[in-house]
C-alpha cells in the first residue's frame, strides 16, 4: 500500500500590530488559524534544523516557538530582553538578538534546549538586522538611526569592527561563498554591496533597486537575492556575482519581508499597509493572489522554502 503523499507545510504570517501569526494553507490560499503570540512580535526565525518557528516578542521579552508543520505552539522563552530580530548561527551554537529600542546587541550560547547569555553588547542607535556567516564565526549586525555596519566575532564576543554606510540601513543578506555583504538602505534607493573578505568591510558598489531598499530573501539557486523595496512597492532581483539588478516584480503596499517557494515559482511577500499576503508569480512577474492577514504582516516563513543562499 503507497503511503498518502505529506500535505504541504503551512505558511506563517507574522502580524506585528495584533500580537498573533496567520497560518495560510498553500493549497486553498486561506487563513486557517491565527497563534497568539507576545506584544509587538516583528520577526519569524525557521531555525537551522528546521524543527521550529520562531517569534520574537519584543514588548514582552519572550520568544514563541511553533511547530513548523502541525502550527502547534511547542513552548515560550521568557527572559528574551526586547528581541527585535533574532538568528542561529548554522552550527546552532549561538543564538543572537538585536535589542531594536535598548540599544544592544546579546549573544547567547545554545545547547539545543536553552539560551544562556554569554555577553550583552551595547551599539549606537537602533540595532535592525543580523546576518552570521556559513561558518559561524562572525555575526553582521545593522545599525539602522546610527547609520553603521559593526561585525562581531562570535567565538569572543567582541567587536571587529564598525563600519559607517548609508542612510538607516535595515537587512543585510551574505553570499555564500561569505565574500560580500549585502546591506538593504531603507531612507535611499538602494543596496550597498561590501567586500568582507579583509580585516575591514570595503564597498564595492552601490547598486540602485527602488526607494526604501529593505528585506533580502535568497531566490534559491547561489545565485540571486531579493530585495523587497518598501516605499517603491517592488522587488528586485540581484545577482549576486555581476552585481546588477536582472528582473523586477510588483510588490504592492509597503513589501516587507518575503519567502520563495520550494519549487522557486512563487514569492510569498507581507503587504504591510495593505494587511495581506501576497503571492507573486516568479514566471510572469505578476501578483496571482493576496490573502487577508491581520495588521502590519512582518515576517513570512514556511517549511517548504527555496534554499536559503
Amino acid at each position: 500500500m503507497v503511503a498518502a503523499a505529506q500535505s504541504p507545510a503551512p505558511v506563517f504570517v507574522l502580524n506585528s500590530l495584533d500580537g498573533n501569526v496567520s497560518v495560510i494553507d498553500p493549497l486553498t490560499w486561506t487563513e486557517t488559524k491565527r497563534i497568539p503570540t507576545g506584544k509587538e512580535p516583528h520577526h519569524l526565525y525557521l531555525t537551522p534544523d528546521e524543527k521550529s518557528v520562531i517569534v520574537a516578542n519584543a514588548a514582552s521579552d519572550s520568544l514563541t516557538f511553533i511547530d513548523p508543520r502541525t502550527a502547534k505552539i511547542q513552548r515560550t522563552v521568557s527572559g528574551i530582553l526586547d528581541p527585535y530580530q533574532l538568528r542561529f548561527s548554522p552550527d546552532m551554537k549561538w543564538f543572537v538578538t538585536a535589542a531594536n529600542r535598548l540599544n544592544h546587541v546579546d549573544i547567547y550560547r545554545w545547547d539545543g534546549l536553552n539560551a544562556t547569555l554569554a555577553k550583552r553588547i551595547k551599539t549606537g542607535k537602533t540595532p535592525s538586522h543580523l546576518w552570521i556567516d556559513s561558518k559561524s564565526s562572525t555575526v553582521w549586525v545593522s545599525i539602522q538611526d546610527s547609520d553603521e555596519l559593526m561585525a562581531i566575532d562570535l567565538g569572543t564576543q567582541a567587536v571587529k569592527s564598525v563600519t559607517p554606510v548609508g542612510k538607516m540601513p535595515a537587512d543585510v543578506f551574505g553570499t555564500p561563498d561569505d565574500k560580500l555583504l549585502l546591506v538593504g538602505l531603507t531612507a535611499s534607493d538602494g543596496v550597498e554591496v561590501y567586500d568582507i573578505s579583509g580585516a575591514q568591510p570595503r564597498l564595492v558598489k552601490k547598486l540602485p533597486t527602488g526607494k526604501g531598499a529593505h528585506a533580502f530573501r535568497a531566490l534559491g539557486d547561489r545565485k540571486h537575492a531579493l530585495v523587497s523595496n518598501r516605499v517603491a512597492n517592488t522587488i528586485s532581483q540581484i545577482d549576486y556575482t555581476s552585481l546588477q539588478v536582472v528582473a523586477e516584480f510588483p510588490g504592492p503596499s509597503g513589501p516587507d519581508c518575503m519567502e520563495v517557494t520550494a519549487d522557486g515559482k512563487l514569492i510569498l511577500l507581507a503587504s504591510r499597509w495593505a494587511k495581506k499576503l501576497t503571492v507573486v508569480d516568479i514566471a510572469t512577474r505578476k501578483v496571482i493572489k493576496q490573502v487577508p492577514v491581520g495588521k502590519s504582516p512582518h515576517g513570512v516563513w514556511t517549511l517548504d522554502h527555496a534554499p536559503r543562499q
